[in-house]
């Protein structure tokens, strides 16, 4: 079974998202904060990283620059959403291992599961 790394802080949302993950075949870590995603990606590198942009204590860009900092985790693809996508360059993110960007105003439900399958996880 192909390994996910959840990135949410709200509880609820993360939730929703494990069980759609889930659901679609995938084994799902979660962590609450950048802190501890690179905990698990320490343990068990995953596929892929579907992370929140808005973390509590840090945001996703400290992650996304820490991650680019180890070889066995810069190469990650990283599913990004957001409510805020409007300010977000994604060339710049592309940099990052984002593969894709998702605004979670207007996100349907199964999004995380279709930008994961569009690049091969």
């Amino acid at each position: 079974m192909t390994m996910v790394l959840l990135v949410e802080d709200d509880a609820w949302y993360a939730e929703q998202q494990q069980r759609l993950l889930k659901a679609s075949g995938y084994e799902v870590q979660h962590a609450s904060d950048a802190q501890r995603a690179i905990d698990l990606t320490s343990t068990q590198l995953p596929a892929a990283i579907v992370l929140d942009i808005l973390l509590t204590y840090n945001t996703a860009f400290a992650l996304l620059h820490e991650l680019q900092s180890y070889a066995e985790t810069s190469e990650l693809p990283v599913i990004l959403y957001s409510t805020q996508t409007e300010l977000m360059n994604r060339d710049a993110l592309a940099a990052y291992g984002v593969v894709a960007v998702l605004d979670k105003t207007n996100m349907h439900p199964l999004d995380v599961v279709r930008a994961l399958k569009k690049v091969g996880i």
